[in-house]
């Protein structure tokens, strides 16, 4: 299990593979071997290792650390989840879809059911903790119901870039994705809809589970003709504001 604890402890603690590299004074790319399960590490290491992280050699060794609790980071703002990881110790990225959601919300912190989430596979992405969600409803348009927005995991409130656009777990509003706008002053995040029919709304700082920041997402028809059926629809709109307004005044 060393290898796979090695991973898991160094995520809970927050660190880089090049910030432990250091503690134990060893080059980075030997560590990644280690937690590749390529090579073990000495005696000494392995102790210096136990002592950093708090746990015994034995433990070190032989228990699923992640099963001891639920948590990889605890901070002052958010918590990180449980994770899963692949044959070569990589970190997976888990689809939550609509038929998912309602339960994910219920059970994110439990690692049981985050290792029954269906797994998805994305080229080339840089390292780090990242999810996937189903769109739902328009209030995102162009991004359509269906689409999967893959994001990065948000750590605090200071890697929050006004603008952009974030996938929100709130234990009142569920699971939305949205752009924001961090309020410090207000003590919350303003909640804007690309889709302009949708009003704005405050979502308080501490209503909120977690955030994912958006990295890319994968779509499910063809944008420009999503675009074109957008202009049909608003000309539309247009043309009966207009006839309306004819009528209106003919009366």
């Amino acid at each position: 299990m060393l290898n796979h604890n090695l991973k898991y402890l160094r995520k809970k603690k927050g660190i880089s593979q090049e910030q432990l590299a250091n503690v134990l004074d060893i080059a980075k790319t030997t560590l990644g071997d280690y937690e590749r399960g390529k090579y073990e590490p000495s005696i000494s290491t392995l102790i210096t290792l136990a002592d950093y992280f708090d746990v015994s050699i034995d433990d070190l060794l032989r228990k699923d650390l992640k099963h001891e609790d639920y948590e990889i980071i605890r901070n002052k703002d958010f918590r990180v989840l449980a994770i899963t990881v692949d044959n070569e110790n990589n970190e997976n990225i888990e689809l939550v879809d609509t038929k998912a959601e309602a339960g994910y919300i219920e059970s994110f912190n439990d690692p049981e059911y985050i290792r029954d989430l269906p797994k998805i596979y994305f080229p080339n992405i840089p390292e780090g903790t990242y999810r996937g969600f189903e769109i739902r409803g328009d209030s995102m348009l162009p991004m359509e119901p269906g689409n999967v927005v893959i994001c990065s995991y948000v750590e605090n409130m200071e890697e929050i870039k006004d603008g952009k656009t974030y996938v929100v777990i709130s234990k009142s509003g569920g699971l939305v994705y949205k752009r924001i706008r961090f309020l410090k002053k207000e003590n919350a995040l303003l909640m804007i809809s690309d889709n302009d029919i949708y009003s704005p709304y405050l979502l308080p700082l501490d209503d909120i589970a977690e955030i994912w920041e958006y990295y890319a997402h994968i779509g499910i028809s063809d944008p420009k003709q999503l675009i074109e059926q957008m202009l049909d629809e608003r000309i539309t709109d247009i043309q009966n504001k207009v006839r309306e307004i004819h009528l209106n005044l003919t009366i």
